[in-house]
């Protein structure tokens, strides 16, 4: 047996010798050692140094050997123990597995025994239970019956599996027969109580009526709906026979009758009936659904029939009655019972704090048809809240058109009053405080389409919705036409057709028609009132997309409205620009008839200045106190004029020629005294001295440069002719040969000069002059840029001095 072991032995050891540091340092942990050869470091060297350190020690060696032998014996010893001590262990877990398999046998064998003798009382309690339901039955024992067919039922399920065994079939078969024999008894017992024919009821439920309901809800499903479908329906029959659609009582203007009766009735099935059906059943919640559906379908019906007597009062006040009784019956009841045959609940639009809602709520117009306190109520809409919205009312959306066409109708009349009411009153009166002010009527408008808006939400959120929508763009439209643009001052004649600014070019020196000071408000007022208008339908276009259904958002869309306010608000400042601009067109003209070639000194500024400031200080104080609200559109007014003015001024200032020197001098202190005028435009008049807007200021300035560097231009000398070309594309940077003509004309050039000066202007323009070309020498009457910068200087002294 030893030699059969060496081999695993040896290759044990060889193992073991090969072990990994972390292996061998687990081993040191679990049996520590002190002997050289347990080191896993061993060193065989080292140990033979150790055990024979001299040569006299050699004489043991014999002695040593024997030892070592010893103990390598031992260790085979103790290894081959280890060895078939593994595998007796084999042969003990095998005869443990024996007795485990015998135990298991055992756990299953009791396991068996006890589902045996369970499914056995089962069988024994089902055996008995359905002799019991049987009996009870023929019995109507129904408060016996409820209680024990559940548990019949609950026993059988177990008996699901065994159903091949003849036994249990036939048990199962006699439970389904007792059950069927229940519900027909049942429905009879129910039927002999409330007899579909005839309207005779008994005082009251009986005890036996009371448990039936309880069985039934054990029963199938179809028994319940069945009991509760009879009885929905027998209680209801009463009002199909006086609501007929031939009865006077039937008709929409005695709606209310309607509800009053609903209402009765479910006072008195309380009373009667209602511990008869289990509270889960919810019977009245259902009998009211149930004359929700009937009364939907009859009013329907006769609304069909009778569709050209539907007018819009009665149809507001149907609807309104109808939606007060939903209300009612989402205060007494929970929905708990509304399937897919009703109307479902719409969409939750999210709170919004849009200024449409807030704006003039209080406001009423002889219009409106709805009580008040019915107006009032859609600040909180109902549908949120109500499961029963719509339940009855939906039936009105097909007739809504009649609503439609009376709003539309309301508001023709309506554009018409503030037509008739504008004439009568005239335009606003000039007041200082109170100038530029929103006209009324656009507030009374929105309050209108406000109410309007809510109240159709209220009927319906889908198409009507939009053709309301069509509506209210009609009228926006007819506003902005007839109350805004139709009240704007006129420019020109009725009959010659001649505008302002024709006439005054006929007219040199007359008194220039301009607006009144009436006018001036009346435009404000107009501008200010389309701004607001815009805003408020923007305003009005989102409500609008949160009311209405979701997939009919995109057809709502009042862009070409705002347009058109835009263009009211456009035509209005064009109106104050052309009016400013008009008073001014007779100075810019007596400026170009001056004979500028006979000034002899440079005196004040010239009276066409003190005419054109004259007007601009009669006139932007009233515009920008009129505007104060809508400071933007002042902005663009005074953008406006002076894209205007400026460009007409530098065109008249061409028409000043021949100019002398000293005439240009004077041009050039009123150019500048202008342009100090026009940079203070925005708060000339003011107490308040607020810094002009960055844009304007950049026009004026950049506009009224260019009139200076004209007049610098016509001032330098044109001998030499190079040096001034060079200086005239260097100060204007203009390369048109039509504004170097003007410039020539000006300085009263003949056509020989002008002819060479031409050609000479369009060869220096391709290379831009050096240097040395620029500063050429010079004529002793040219002045040189030291006599220049001292001339300028005088002249701004003097705009002081005069200003």
């Amino acid at each position: 047996a030893m030699e059969e072991d060496e081999p695993e032995l040896a290759a044990g050891l060889e193992a073991a010798l090969e072990l990994a540091p972390a292996v061998q340092a687990a081993i040191e942990q679990v049996f520590p050692s002190q002997d050289p050869l347990d080191r896993a470091d061993f060193n065989a060297v080292e140990y033979i140094n150790t055990l024979f350190p001299t040569e006299q020690s050699l004489a043991n060696i014999d002695e040593v050997v024997n030892k070592i032998r010893l103990k390598i014996r031992r260790l085979d010893d103790n290894i081959r123990t280890v060895v078939r001590g593994q595998t007796n262990v084999g042969q003990d877990g095998r005869q443990v597995k024996d007795i485990t398999r015998d135990i298991k046998q055992l756990d299953h064998a009791k396991r068996h025994l006890t589902t045996s003798i369970t499914t056995l009382n089962h069988l024994h309690m089902l055996a008995g239970g359905v002799d019991s339901l049987e009996a009870m039955t023929r019995r109507r024992q129904y408060g016996e019956v409820a209680n024990l067919l559940q548990g019949v039922v609950n026993v059988l399920e177990h008996f699901n599996k065994y159903m091949g065994i003849p036994q249990i079939r036939q048990l199962s078969e006699r439970v389904k027969a007792a059950q069927n024999e229940l519900g027909q008894q049942i429905l009879a017992d129910f039927e002999e109580a409330f007899p579909s024919q005839g309207t005779k009821r008994p005082g009251g439920p009986s005890n036996v009526l009371r448990d039936a309901c309880l069985v039934a809800n054990v029963l199938d499903p179809r028994i319940k709906q069945e009991i509760i479908k009879k009885f929905i329906k027998q209680h209801l029959s009463e009002y199909l026979v006086l609501f007929q659609e031939n009865q006077d009582v039937a008709w929409l203007d005695k709606i209310d009758r309607r509800y009053a009766w609903i209402k009765r009735q479910l006072v008195d099935y309380e009373e009667k009936y209602g511990r008869m059906f289990p509270q889960e059943w919810c019977m009245t919640e259902r009998i009211a659904v149930e004359f929700c559906h009937v009364t939907r379908t009859e009013l329907s019906k006769i609304m069909r029939t009778r569709a050209k007597e539907i007018e819009v009062k009665l149809l507001l006040f149907a609807i309104q009655r109808t939606t007060n009784f939903e209300g009612l019956l989402a205060k007494r009841f929970s929905g708990c019972t509304l399937g897919d045959g009703t109307v479902k609940k719409p969409e939750v639009p999210p709170p919004s704090t849009n200024p449409f809602l807030e704006d003039e709520a209080g406001t009423e117009t002889d219009e409106i048809v709805i009580e008040k306190s019915d107006a009032e109520k859609p600040k909180k809409p109902k549908a949120p809240d109500n499961p029963f919205h719509g339940i009855v009312s939906k039936c009105f959306e097909p007739h809504l058109y009649v609503y439609i066409e009376s709003q539309d109708k309301n508001l023709s009349e309506l554009i018409d009053r503030f037509v008739a009411d504008f004439k009568a009153q005239g335009p606003p009166k000039p007041n200082v405080d109170e100038g530029g002010a929103v006209l009324p009527s656009c507030a009374d408008l929105f309050v209108y389409y406000k109410k309007c808006m809510v109240q159709c939400s209220q009927l319906s959120t889908g198409e009507p919705m939009i053709a309301l929508t069509t509506i209210f763009q009609k009228y926006l439209r007819e506003y902005a036409w007839k109350i805004l643009s139709g009240n704007l001052p006129k420019t020109t004649s009725s009959s010659s057709g001649l505008t302002i600014t024709s006439l005054l070019k006929e007219k040199e020196g007359s008194e220039v028609a301009k607006f009144t000071l009436e006018e001036l408000c009346l435009i404000c007022s107009i501008l200010s009132t389309a701004e607001y208008c815009l805003a408020t339908t923007q305003q009005l276009e989102e409500k609008l997309k949160e009311k209405v259904d979701a997939s009919l958002v995109e057809r709502i869309n009042l862009t070409g409205e705002t347009d058109t306010f835009s263009i009211v608000i456009s035509n209005s400042i064009q109106l104050l620009v052309q009016d400013l601009d008009a008073a001014c067109d007779p100075a810019l003209t007596a400026m170009s008839k001056m004979q500028w070639q006979n000034v002899e000194h440079v005196g004040d500024q010239s009276p066409y200045v003190t005419s054109v400031i004259l007007h601009i200080k009669q006139n932007v104080p009233i515009i920008r106190d009129n505007l104060a609200s809508t400071r933007k559109y002042f902005t663009q007014f005074c953008i406006k004029f002076a894209n205007s003015f400026i460009p007409k001024f530098i065109n008249h200032l061409f028409k000043c020629k021949p100019i002398s020197m000293v005439g240009a001098e004077q041009l050039l202190l009123d150019t500048h005294s202008l342009k100090m005028v026009l940079l203070d435009l925005p708060s000339i008049g003011s107490q308040v001295v607020r810094k002009a807007p960055a844009s304007y200021t950049r026009i004026v300035v950049k506009g009224m440069t260019r009139a200076e560097m004209i007049l610098k231009v016509v001032m330098a000398p044109h001998e030499p002719p190079v040096v001034f070309v060079d200086n005239y594309i260097k100060l204007l940077a203009d390369c048109s040969t039509d504004t170097f003509q003007k410039i020539l004309d000006m300085k009263g050039l003949k056509r020989s000069e002008q002819s060479s000066m031409l050609d000479l202007f369009r060869q220096r323009l391709p290379a831009p002059p050096s240097g040395a070309e620029s500063t050429g020498s010079l004529s002793l009457s040219t002045p040189t840029p030291e006599q220049e910068s001292s001339r300028i200087r005088k002249l701004e002294k003097l705009i002081k001095k005069r200003l």
